[in-house]
């Protein structure tokens, strides 16, 4: 049998006081080794088994003990009722569909609503018998729901009076409710504007019944009580209510009545006694029986008391009235607080009021008011901080209420007499004590100068109020006060008086000076996060400089500070806009759109280089976009030199040419035209040059043409004519046609239009892409030019308009020509000759007819196109051209634009061979012949010298466009050349991982080879078109002439020196955090080492550099060394206690301290043999003038933490005693009983401290044997 241990709470304590005697030392009989049994308790008394239940004498009587003695049965939360349905009240009739259909559903859907659970059983009469399972709550709801859903529903009304409607609803409707769930009906009860007194109730017959005897249950116990509304003089409620309404409450006690007295306060005269018709008649008469008494016997006495004195006749919330009453008998009457009135009435048996008139001059008289005589600037030093000094003052006499009131030279104290006189001695000796060794001053600063004076975040105010040890009181900016005072010791006030005016003086010098910047720049000069506007304000920290808010658009700068200061930031900043203004310049260079990319370069290494070496910003318009405008932003020399580097770039790529016309500058509008329409025309006609007009204000005539040279001139000429055109007299017309007609109209090259402006001398000018009206002609020229040009174009529209159909002959070989790539040749025609149609034969019919159909002219005009095109098809011939395959990549250039601008040139058809695997093996054996066969077949023998198939290269087209293509193939075919170029130089050329050698094939477009290390050789290999080759070798020579330059700058750095210094010097070298080393570095431009933990020479500095500039930080290293020796050391014992606070929070503190005496401090480490030893290091002057202040540090910490320790010396910590008893008590032996279990079966007791017995959570422990059986988890 096992049982378990149980420590009950009597046995705990009783072992507990024992061991408590013990430990007090109090003799316990049987202490040490000879205890004796009896005092120990036994196993059974200490834990009782758990109850048996056995067959007892009586039979049912069970064993009673310690277990069974306090149990208390528990009360199942869970009920089960029965409800019974009869057959004639059922809803749901039908006997089949028991336990499914309708019924089933509604009791499924009461069991989810409700939470209770339903059984239903039919009993033999038919009746329906539903048991209701779960808490009370759910089973009266699932009850209701039944009822209301399962039974038929009958009706009822009940009629009861009016206002007992109100006692049936119950508070906030909780009685209907309760009736509702208790007789499962629904009570529908009238609204109170409803003069019906019939309430109708809707349920069971049963539940009908039960809910009429309830309502008239309420009806006929509110009918038993009756209302008695007794109108009684105000001057006597006081004797109905009695002293703390005592008498009042035993008159309702007495005759169960409830009596409602208004309070003093509220003006009313009426007494309602509710209750028991007899109750209310019995408490009427007592009421009426005390007010005769007091009306035949009561006197009263009118006396003056002052106002001020009413209130302590009244007491906190009327407790001296009430008490007056208790004592005499007397009511006191009090006028009104807001009446003038001092008469204060008495009202009693006459006997009593001279009793009662002693109280009343005795509780006015008990308290009194004084007041002390104390300047108003001291009132908040008597108050003291968060009110501390008050505090100990009220704390000592809390009826005493003391009043300050701002600007008034007194305090007011208010409460008893003695108590009064008592706070009024202490604050007086407190009045007398701060104006003896305290003063204060007000001094007069401009308003404006306030916030100067405080400083950002008060930074000075507060250093003023620290350093001098007064309170400085500045007046708020909307008081616009002049006067500042200062308070606090006569010396302190005096210097911080000092040092004010000396602020305030210091600012009135100061200049406010606006600049006028524009707002463009200010984001500018502020810099990312503030970074540019920081090194200004650090450059000039005497200066505040605010920029307006972005919002206001303005250009203002504010700077205010000492007027020299100003002086110098006002330059310096009008220095950095003048900068950014000059960076600013703009200048826009048109290149024509195939030559962007080379302008930008492989990897965009060209337009990267020029922007380093000019300084400027470059940006190209999008690759989808049609400008091409690239736009340079700089400094204006800076922009020429970019400007003058892009268009070389595009000299050297084309034959351009730049020519200079000279216009006036007052034609250049008109010139220009609407949206640029007239020199977009031109432009467009002579082959897309590019005309500069300069900047309207800048009032040049110069006007740049920019383009091959033979079309810069036939622009030249265009322009200069249409400059002539617009001095005489120009006139404009404009005319209409379909968008489709416009190709025809210009003609090939613009061969039409240029037959109308030769034969006429007018100028034509088509819509472009841009604008809006895609049918409007513009025709210019002097009045007879332009109304001729019109007539012709007029008549060409016209005869567009007359569309015709016609055919021709077109060899079907050729027609797939014209099909291919969806009709590509076909859209091209319409696209030219006025949107004419072509229709050829379906394939297969071998027809040679082809339909043309549009207006007359544009029809011949395709026609012959056509028959041109077939002639060029019947002349067609296809080359070979045989090129390395190796070189086909670079033939073809980037995405295939060389090989596409060939094809276009030399209109023909170029096709490349499919790429040769180079990893597929050499062709299979050819097969045995036998007399010259094969297979049956004769093979030719194969020719050793001709082509690969790989590298043969086919054209198609005319005969001599196909040799001029080959030439320009040919020409792309890239050649190498070899350079000297020393073998130390080639990793350096070769550049970190490939850069330097991939920058430079870039730039050239070429490719360079350096041979592998091993070589040893000091060839490079570049490999490109001939015309790169010269450009590239000469830029590979440049590089290698930099390369030598820098070998010998290296060998001039790598001049060392040592200097010798003593280690314990080497940190103060370095500085903090490396600063003053770091200086050292930059300034003289070496590198310096200092030695290694492990190296021997501990002493030694290695400098590295130029000899003259390692010879010069030499110097500076020694001058650190010479200030460090002429320092001294020296040892002070400041008391531990007090080093955290004057290292303050993350070293401020004792930050601050070396700042200021230019000292190094040294603190003890934890664990130092003395921890009290600080080490004060720096020049004897400055170290005697450290220790003195840290001296006087400790002096004033130390006072703090003496009182702290002194204050902790009352405090007793949690759980202190437990600790303090634990601690006396010493080593627990563990709680010891007799008779264990453990003790019969020889075995020892469980060991408290082992593992074993007792594991602490998570720790695993191996199990172990145990006389209670196997442990069970």
């Amino acid at each position: 049998m096992s049982s378990v241990a149980v420590l009950t709470q009597e046995s705990f304590n009783e072992h507990r006081s024992g061991l408590l005697m013990e430990q007090s030392g109090v003799p316990v009989a049987g202490t040490g080794a000879g205890v004796e049994e009896e005092v120990l308790p036994t196993y059974k008394d200490a834990f009782p088994p758990l109850p048996e239940k056995a067959a007892s004498p009586e039979g049912t009587q069970e064993t009673t003990n310690a277990w069974t003695s306090k149990i208390r049965p528990l009360k199942s939360s869970i009920i089960t009722q029965v409800f019974h349905v009869p057959l004639e009240e059922r809803k749901y009739k039908d006997i089949n569909q028991f336990g499914e259909g309708d019924q089933a559903k509604v009791c499924v859907d009461i069991m989810h609503k409700t939470g209770a659970h339903l059984e239903l059983s039919l009993a033999k009469d038919q009746g329906l018998s539903i048991m209701v399972s779960g808490k009370l709550d759910a089973v009266m709801k699932a009850r209701k729901e039944i009822v209301s859903r399962l039974q038929t529903q009958a009706s009822a009304t009940v009629a009861i009076p009016k206002e007992h409607h109100r006692f049936v609803i119950g508070k906030n409707g909780e009685k209907l409710q309760e009736l509702e769930l208790k007789t499962a009906t629904k009570i529908q009860i009238p609204r109170p504007d409803d003069p019906s007194n019939q309430i109708k109730i809707s349920g069971t017959k049963e539940g009908l019944e039960k809910a009429k005897h309830e309502i008239l249950l309420i009806s006929a116990e509110q009918d038993k009580r009756a209302v008695e509304r007794v109108n009684i003089d105000k001057v006597y409620h006081p004797f109905i209510t009695g002293a703390y309404n005592r008498l009042v409450g035993e008159m309702m006690q007495e005759t169960g009545a409830r009596i409602n007295v208004p309070p003093q306060s509220v003006n009313k005269t009426e007494i309602v006694i509710t209750g028991e018709k007899e109750q209310v008649a019995l408490a009427v008469v007592m009421i009426k029986k005390i007010i005769e008494e007091k009306k035949k016997n009561a006197t009263t006495i009118a006396v003056e008391v002052k106002k001020s004195q009413h209130k302590y006749v009244i007491g906190p919330k009327g407790n001296t009235l009430q008490e007056i009453l208790d004592k005499t008998g007397v009511s006191v009457e009090i006028p009104p607080t807001d009446s003038g009135s001092e008469t204060v009435i008495l009202r009693g048996e006459p006997d009593r009021l001279g009793q009662a008139l002693t109280e009343v001059y005795a509780k006015a008289n008990s308290y009194t008011v004084s007041s002390v005589s104390a300047p108003s600037w001291l009132h908040r030093f008597i108050i003291g901080k968060k009110g501390q000094n008050l505090a100990k003052i009220t704390q000592q006499m809390p009826k005493v209420h003391i009043e300050f009131t701002e600007g008034e030279e007194k305090i007011t104290l208010e409460g008893p007499t003695k108590d009064v006189q008592m706070v009024q001695t202490q604050i007086e000796a407190i009045v007398i004590d701060l104006i003896s060794r305290m003063d204060y001053t007000e001094i007069s600063v401009d308003p404006k100068f306030h916030r100067h004076l405080i400083g950002k975040a008060g930074v000075n105010i507060n250093r003023i109020k620290e350093l001098h040890k007064v309170t400085v009181r500045i007046p708020p900016d909307h008081e616009k006060s002049y006067l500042i005072r200062i308070e606090g010791d006569p010396q302190g006030v005096q210097e911080a008086k000092k040092e004010l005016l000396e602020l305030a003086s210091r600012m009135e010098n100061e200049r406010t000076k606006d600049l006028i910047i524009e707002q463009r720049f200010h984001r500018a000069i502020i810099g990312q996060k503030g970074e540019k506007i920081k090194e200004v304000r650090d450059k000039f920290p005497e200066v505040i400089i605010n920029f307006p808010d972005p919002a206001q658009k303005s250009d203002i700068v504010q700077l205010r500070g000492p007027r020299t200061e100003v002086e110098k930031c006002s330059k310096f900043m009008q220095k950095i806009v003048a900068e950014m203004v000059e960076n600013g310049f703009s200048v826009s260079v048109p290149i024509f759109k195939q030559f962007h990319r080379n302008i930008i370069g492989k990897g965009g290494s060209n337009i990267k280089k020029i922007r380093e070496e000019t300084n400027t910003k470059i940006d190209l318009p999008a690759e989808n976009s049609n400008s091409e405008m690239i736009v340079i932003t700089g400094k204006k020399a800076n922009c020429e030199m970019a400007r003058n580097r892009i268009l070389a770039i595009q000299k050297e790529l084309a034959d351009i040419t730049e020519v200079e016309v000279s216009i006036p500058s007052k034609l250049h509008n008109s010139l220009i035209g609407s949206k640029g329409r007239f020199v977009r025309s031109i432009m467009e006609e002579c082959g897309g040059v590019h005309i500069h007009f300069p900047n309207e204000s800048s009032g040049l005539d110069k006007v740049t043409i920019r383009g091959h040279a033979e079309e810069v001139e036939k622009a030249k000429r265009q322009l200069l004519a249409l400059a002539e055109e617009k001095q005489t007299k120009s006139h404009t017309a404009e005319l209409r046609a379909k968008p489709e007609y416009h190709k025809f109209l210009i003609g090939k090259g613009g061969g039409n239009i240029r037959k109308v402006r030769d034969s006429t001398g007018a100028r034509v000018i088509f819509p472009t892409a841009e604008d809006k009206d895609q049918e409007l002609i513009t025709v210019i020229g002097t009045e007879e030019a332009v109304r001729e040009a019109q007539k012709e174009l007029e008549e060409l529209i016209k005869s567009l308009d007359n569309v015709i159909e016609d055919t021709m002959s077109v060899d079907p070989k050729h027609h797939r020509y014209f099909v291919a790539r969806r009709g590509q040749v076909l859209r091209d025609l319409a696209d030219e000759y006025g949107g004419v149609m072509v229709s050829f034969p379906r394939t297969g019919t071998q027809s040679e007819k082809v339909t043309l159909k549009g207006a007359k002219d544009c029809v011949e005009a395709a026609k012959k196109r056509m028959q041109e095109i077939v002639e060029d098809l019947d002349a067609q011939v296809t080359i070979e051209c045989v090129i390395p395959q190796r070189f086909h990549r670079s033939i073809m250039g980037p995405k295939g634009s060389r090989i596409q601008q060939i094809t276009r040139d030399h209109m023909v058809q170029i096709k490349f061979p499919e790429r040769e695997d180079p990893q597929a093996g050499p062709p299979a054996e050819a097969p045995v012949q036998e007399n010259g066969e094969a297979n049956g077949e004769m093979r030719e023998p194969i020719d050793p010298n001709a082509p690969k198939k790989c590298d043969v290269i086919v054209i198609s087209g005319r005969k001599e466009r196909c040799e001029a293509a080959v030439e320009a193939l040919k020409a792309l075919v890239p050649v190498s050349i070899e350079v000297e170029v020393p073998f130390e130089l080639h990793r350096y050329i070769i550049g970190q991982k490939g850069s330097g050698i991939r920058k430079m094939m870039d730039e050239f477009e070429v490719n360079i080879q350096v041979p592998a290390p091993e070589q040893q050789s000091d060839k490079i290999a570049i490999t490109g078109l001939a015309n790169h080759l010269d450009r590239a070798k000469d830029g590979l020579l440049e590089r290698v002439k930099e390369l030598q330059a820098e070998q010998e700058d290296r060998a001039l750095r790598s001049f060392k020196l040592t200097i010798t210094v003593d280690p314990k010097y080497h940190p103060k070298i370095i500085g903090r955090k490396g600063a003053t080393i770091t200086t050292i570095r930059t300034d003289h431009d070496v590198n310096i080492q200092f030695p290694e933990k492990n190296d021997e020479n501990q002493d030694q500095i290695t400098i590295a550099g130029y000899e003259h500039k390692a010879i010069a930080a030499r110097e500076a290293i020694q001058a650190i060394v010479d200030e460090l020796e002429g320092m001294i050391s020296e040892d002070i014992n400041l008391d531990s206690r007090v080093h955290a606070r004057i290292i303050g929070a993350r070293g401020r503190g004792i930050r601050k301290i070396m700042d200021e005496f230019k000292v190094d401090l040294r603190f003890p480490q934890s664990g130092a043999a003395d921890p009290d030893l600080v080490t004060v290091t720096g020049r004897p002057e400055l170290v005697d003038e450290a220790i003195d202040h840290l001296l006087n540090l400790e002096e004033e910490y130390l006072a703090d933490v003496v009182e702290n320790e002194a204050k902790m010396a009352y405090m007793r910590p949690s759980g202190g005693s437990v600790a303090a008893v634990d601690e006396n008590r010493g080593p627990s032996k563990g709680f010891v009983v007799r008779e264990a279990p453990w003790t019969t079966a020889n075995e020892k007791a469980p060991d408290m401290s082992s593992s074993e017995d007792f594991p602490s959570f998570g720790a695993p422990v191996a199990t172990k044997a145990s006389p209670w059986g196997p442990k069970r988890f």
